[in-house]
């Protein structure tokens, strides 16, 4: 059984950030009930090219990432009838999941204290891109905005002397906010199931960015001092040769970070076959190590020019220090460890089709989920006014009238 199975979630949300929390939920076993207006659906449907990608197949995976699992039915809220079959919803949820700015809030009537006076036993949960208090709260943004560079990612990942800063991949924080949605909503499941009490959530872009960058932040908060990369070319630690990134033969480069530099040596200078490194009197000790770091580390940067990443990859399966290959996504894909734990799996259609996509990174009982693939815009509709008590006729007219797809 999956954790969340018996759990209902009305969602009232577009694009990534939000509806990234819904996928969580739905591959923890919730149902996901996503309202889409009855005319345009969720606008991240339309989004069909990432950067210099264009997304041309019959599926979608940039509305398939962060809405596979779930139900769409096409409600037009700004009607009464519409407004009415959403908190008919609300009746019968657990949470209720939104991304909407505060004065669209109010005048759909699905803020929390609507929400709640209408069931007082449902978690509100709501994510903006700058938070819900302040004077900036009716302003929206995107992970761009809200997490990478008002949160200070972007600042502090940029080499030194840059000639613009260093953009993030798409929907970089979106995805990361809406884990921590997801985390938020199932403590607060917990707490309501302890306590009775269905508490609101508040989770933004720009906390969500602060949160990634706490360490650099409080580092900040202690001296006034800011977070500043170093310039471009600089890849290795002036204390540690085993804290660097180095290239390759065939110019691709590898990570390493040995924090205790002289614990790891021995066995990385028999790795890289140089055992004479290890009786080295420069390298005789922790101290001497330090001192003689750059020396280290120019002869590390000469052996690793021999061979390409995919040798070094072979050669340092057992590595003892801490090491990773800098990897494009296509061999993220292909990685044989990320492959044995499950991070990539199977998504099945009603259709038959399957595809993949990326797994939510937590597992229970050693087994990823198994995905469902995102719904086709309100194809749910009719079925889920049925279960709310509307005949065909009812339904028939809302469609006639609008207010439904």
């Amino acid at each position: 059984m999956r954790p969340l199975e018996g759990i209902r979630v009305v969602e009232v949300a577009q694009f990534t950030f939000v509806p990234a929390a819904g996928a969580v939920l739905a591959d923890w076993g919730a149902e996901i009930i996503k309202v889409e207006h009855a005319t345009t659906g969720d606008g991240q449907r339309g989004l069909r090219q990432l950067g210099s990608i264009v997304l041309d197949g019959e599926r979608n995976p940039a509305f398939e990432h962060p809405n596979r699992g779930k139900r769409s039915v096409g409600v037009d809220i700004g009607t009464p009838e519409g407004l009415e079959i959403v908190m008919k919803l609300v009746d019968e949820a657990d949470v209720f999941l939104t991304n909407f700015l505060p004065a669209a809030r109010q005048r759909l009537r699905i803020d929390v204290e609507h929400v709640q006076a209408r069931n007082s036993n449902c978690v509100y949960a709501r994510g903006s891109a700058v938070g819900d208090d302040g004077e900036e709260r009716e302003n929206g943004g995107y992970d761009m905005t809200g997490y990478w560079c008002r949160a200070g990612s972007s600042a502090s990942i940029t080499p030194s002397g840059s000639p613009a800063p260093i953009p993030p991949p798409p929907a970089y924080g979106d995805t990361i906010g809406g884990m921590t949605i997801a985390g938020g909503i199932a403590a607060a499941l917990l707490g309501r199931a302890r306590t009775g009490h269905a508490p609101e959530i508040d989770v933004s872009l720009l906390s969500t960015g602060m949160w990634a960058m706490a360490l650099p932040i409080s580092v900040t908060l202690d001296n006034g001092q800011p977070w500043v990369a170093p310039p471009a070319g600089i890849s290795a630690a002036p204390t540690n040769p085993l804290a660097g990134i180095y290239e390759t033969s065939d110019g691709r480069h590898l990570s390493i970070l040995g924090l205790q530099g002289f614990r790891y040596w021995a066995d990385f200078c028999a790795h890289i076959d140089r055992p004479d490194l290890v009786t080295d009197e420069r390298f005789a000790d922790a101290e001497l190590m330090a001192v003689n770091a750059p020396a280290a580390t120019a002869i590390m940067r000469e052996v690793f020019a021999t061979r390409t990443l995919a040798e070094w990859t072979e050669r340092f399966v057992d590595l003892e220090s801490p090491w990773a290959p800098i990897q494009n996504t296509a061999e993220v894909v292909a990685d044989r460890q990320a492959r044995a734990n499950g991070y990539i799996a199977t998504v099945h259609a009603d259709d038959g089709d399957t595809f993949e996509l990326v797994s939510n990174p937590v597992r229970f009982d050693r087994t990823s989920p198994e995905l469902k693939a995102a719904p086709a815009f309100a194809v749910d509709t009719d079925d889920v006014l049925g279960e709310l008590g509307y005949e065909m006729d009812a339904i028939l007219e809302l469609k006639v009238a609008g207010v439904i797809t």
